[in-house]
C-alpha cells in the first residue's frame, strides 16, 4: 500500500479539471514592483559571540563610529567580542510612503558565532542608485540559539542570521504614476500564447471595446478607456477580477532524489508497449575466524565469506494506445504495483523512445 501511495495521490490531481484563475493572479503591472535595499551595519550587545580580532573591518567600523561621536581611540587598542559586522537587507514594496515601516534581515559577514541578544545600530539602506530609502535599527531576533561546551555543541536554526520586525523606517518613496498613463502593460508570469489570447478576449468583452492587445506570448497592452482616464486603479481592479482559464504546458517534472513526479494534464503518449522488471542483488559479508591446530605454531586469521544472491522479477508489460493521457499511464502502472521510482524510469525511457509528447524536466 505504501509504495503506491504517491501514485494514488497523483491520480487525484489528474482526475480534476483545470479551474479558471483571476487575471490579477496571473499577471503583474509594468512599473509596479518591489525594490531591493542593502546596507552595512553593526550589531552590538552580544555576549562574547561577536567578531574576533582577525575581522579587521569590524574593528575599523567601530573606530570610525566612535570618531563620529568625538571619541578618539587608537585602532590597535580596540579589542571587540561583543560587536558583529552585518549586512542588512530589505524589500521596498511598491507605493510605500515615507514613515512606514519594513522588516529587515540581518546577516553576519564576519566570524561571529551568534547574533542572539544583539541590537542593530542605525543603518542606512540604499537602493541600486546609491540613494538612501530607509533607515534600520532595533533588536535582532534570530529565532534560535547555539551553545557549545568542551565536548559537545547544539544549534537551533542559524544564530548568525536574524530579523528586525518593523526595524526600518522608509525615508524616500519610489514614485509610480499609474493615473497619468494612456496605456498599461500586463506581464504574465508564464509564457503562453493561448493564455494571453484568452485574457485579451475576456478584457475586450468586459470593457465593450478593443482595448486589450497581445504584444507577445507574455505581454498584454491595455489601452485606458476615456471613462477610466485618471482612474487606473479602478480599471485594474475591474480587469483583475476577470476569470481566465490558463493553459498548462505539457510538462513532466522529475526529482530523482526524492522520487517525486509532477505531470500536467495535457501530457500525451504515443502508442507504446512498456516492459519493466526489477533486478535486485544482495551481497552478504560473513567473515569467519580460523584457529590453528593446537601446537601447530600457526596464527589466527580472518577468512572472508561472501554470499551473493541475484533475483530478477518477471517483466510486467503495459500497452498504451495512441493519444493515451498521462493519467492512463499512471493508472496502468499503479495496477501492476509500480512504485514512484519505477514511474520515473518508465517516463525517461518513453521520452528516449520519442513517445512522450511533453517536455521532460529533471531536477
Amino acid at each position: 500500500m505504501k509504495r503506491t501511495a504517491a501514485i494514488l495521490i497523483l491520480l487525484l490531481f489528474l482526475s480534476g479539471g483545470l479551474k479558471a484563475a483571476r487575471l490579477k493572479d496571473l499577471v503583474s503591472v509594468e512599473g509596479v514592483r518591489a525594490n531591493q535595499l542593502v546596507g552595512y551595519g553593526l550589531v552590538v550587545g552580544l555576549k562574547g559571540t561577536g567578531d574576533g580580532d582577525q575581522t579587521k573591518f569590524t574593528v575599523q567600523s567601530v573606530v570610525n563610529m566612535l570618531q563620529r561621536f568625538g571619541i578618539q581611540v587608537p585602532r590597535a587598542q580596540v579589542k571587540l567580542k561583543n560587536v558583529a559586522a552585518v549586512m542588512v537587507t530589505a524589500e521596498l514594496p511598491p507605493f510605500v510612503k515615507p514613515g512606514q515601516r519594513l522588516d529587515v534581515l540581518v546577516s553576519s559577514i564576519g566570524d561571529a558565532k551568534s547574533l542572539q541578544g544583539g541590537t542593530l545600530l542605525l543603518t542606512p539602506l540604499q537602493g541600486p542608485d546609491g540613494k538612501v530609502y530607509a533607515l534600520a535599527q532595533g533588536p535582532v531576533s534570530i529565532g534560535g540559539f547555539g551553545a557549545a561546551g568542551a565536548g559537545a555543541a547544539v544549534q537551533v536554526n542559524h544564530p548568525t542570521v536574524g530579523r528586525v520586525p518593523g526595524g526600518a523606517v522608509v525615508e524616500r518613496a519610489v514614485p509610480v504614476d499609474l493615473n497619468g498613463r494612456d496605456h498599461l502593460l500586463l506581464s504574465f508570469r508564464e509564457t503562453d500564447f493561448t493564455t494571453v489570447a484568452r485574457a485579451v478576449e475576456a478584457i475586450n468583452a468586459a470593457l465593450h471595446g478593443p482595448y486589450a492587445q497581445a504584444l507577445d506570448g507574455r505581454t498584454l497592452k491595455l489601452v485606458v478607456p476615456k471613462s477610466y482616464q485618471g482612474r487606473a486603479v479602478e480599471l485594474l481592479a475591474r480587469v483583475g477580477e476577470l476569470e481566465i482559464e490558463p493553459d498548462v504546458p505539457a510538462r513532466v517534472v522529475i526529482d530523482e532524489r526524492t522520487g517525486t513526479v509532477v505531470m500536467g494534464e495535457n501530457v500525451r503518449i504515443s502508442r507504446v508497449a512498456i516492459a519493466h522488471g526489477n533486478l535486485s542483488v544482495e551481497i552478504t559479508e560473513r567473515p569467519q575466524v580460523v584457529q590453528p591446530q593446537p601446537f601447530a605454531g600457526g596464527e589466527t586469521v580472518v577468512v572472508p565469506r561472501t554470499e551473493i544472491r541475484a533475483k530478477e522479477e518477471k517483466a510486467r508489460i503495459v500497452v498504451l494506445e495512441e493519444g493515451a493521457s498521462i493519467g492512463e499511464l499512471v493508472r496502468a502502472l499503479n495496477a501492476v504495483g509500480a512504485t514512484p521510482r519505477d514511474l520515473i524510469a518508465v517516463l525517461q525511457a518513453i521520452k528516449a523512445a520519442g513517445a512522450l509528447q511533453a517536455e521532460l524536466v529533471i531536477l
